[in-house]
């Protein structure tokens, strides 16, 4: 039986896939979010709990605003969170 010729060109080779990017964020991110979130949570628990006396009396309902923007601050990292 004859012998068949062997292939005169190379066989495909697909070309190497790029590098991909990190994607993702720095360990930091995660555990920063949460912190402000639940300290933000804590500080109006604080300032109702205790007949608006803490954390800081002298600024009254300002409290308030401080423990929703420390929680703002949190969820507006969840925007970011990959």
């Amino acid at each position: 039986m004859p012998e068949s010729k062997g292939r005169e060109k190379r066989a495909y080779t697909p070309p190497a896939k790029p590098a991909k990017a990190k994607v993702g964020n720095p360990p930091w991110f995660v555990p920063v979010m949460l912190t402000l979130m639940v300290l933000g949570l804590i500080w109006v628990v604080t300032f109702y709990i205790t007949s608006q006396r803490f954390p800081i009396e002298s600024i009254g309902r300002w409290n308030l605003a401080a423990g929703f923007g420390l929680m703002m601050a949190g969820f507006a990292m969840t925007t970011r969170w990959r």
